[in-house]
């Protein structure tokens, strides 16, 4: 099988980087399963039905998210009805939406877990790794291969649950810095493993954002209103391919001059 995770969508600018790209990478590495990170695909922050759906369009077969899935109110109205798009499994049992997911492609079973870190991340979380041996208990009989998208900010926590999943989940890719890592590899038991993929949408921003905005904030202190920036396109995302024998893992990074 072969795999596609492709980092933070960054509003409408990661969306039109998504279709200057993704029918080009679809066309090179015949990714037969794609998961994409959405959390910041309306506007920058938070998600819509319109977009989900515009997303979907795409070919995307699964949506995670993160810290700003509940940024949009109206996601409240769709979330518990959409089985393709989910929010961290450690969120509180409270809260709408599901945070795993299986799912049949080619006729083999994938399940996709979202799971967020806790360390400066500011809300109230259980723990990632307890919620993991929780949900892999469940899973681990049905499903033919497992991905967990990690959505933390800090890169030990991040590179200490790829170590902790390793041999347990295939693939464990790294969310929500929007900064891309150069440390993909193999872990000992066979997990595909990258800290973050970094972002997909505007190539010259700070994270996404008009580059002035965040300077002006860090500059002087005060709030600043953040908006997507545009400008030359970016793609980041993460292909593996598995077989019986081994396990491939390739850095993806498609930019516009």
């Amino acid at each position: 099988m072969k795999f596609l995770c492709i980092g933070d969508v960054i509003g409408r600018t990661g969306r039109n980087a998504l279709k200057r790209f993704l029918p080009e990478i679809k066309e090179k590495y015949k990714p037969d399963f794609v998961v994409l990170n959405g959390e910041n695909a309306a506007g920058g922050f938070g998600l819509t039905k319109k977009v989900y759906d515009e997303l979907l369009s795409m070919g995307i077969d699964v949506i995670t998210s993160g810290n700003h899935i509940f940024d949009k109110k109206e996601i409240t109205q769709f979330i518990d009805q959409e089985e393709k798009l989910l929010r961290p499994a450690n969120y509180p049992p409270q809260a709408l939406g599901r945070g795993y997911g299986i799912y049949e492609k080619n006729g083999k079973k994938i399940a996709v877990i979202n799971l967020m870190g806790r360390v400066f991340m500011g809300i109230p979380l259980d723990c990632p790794f307890r919620k993991f041996d929780e949900i892999y208990e469940k899973i681990k009989d049905e499903a033919d291969y497992i991905i967990v998208d990690f959505h933390a900010e800090a890169t030990s926590e991040k590179t200490a649950f790829g170590y902790y999943v390793d041999g347990r989940a295939d693939i464990v890719f790294g969310t929500h810095s929007h900064v891309a890592t150069a440390d993909e590899m193999i872990l000992p038991k066979g997990t595909a493993y990258i800290t973050d993929v970094g972002l997909t949408g505007p190539k010259y921003s700070v994270i996404g954002m008009k580059i002035e905005e965040p300077i002006q904030k860090f500059t002087t202190g005060m709030p600043v209103k953040y908006d997507v920036a545009k400008g030359p396109l970016l793609f980041q995302a993460l292909f593996v391919k598995k077989t019986e024998e081994k396990t491939e893992i390739i850095r993806l990074k498609l930019e516009e001059e």
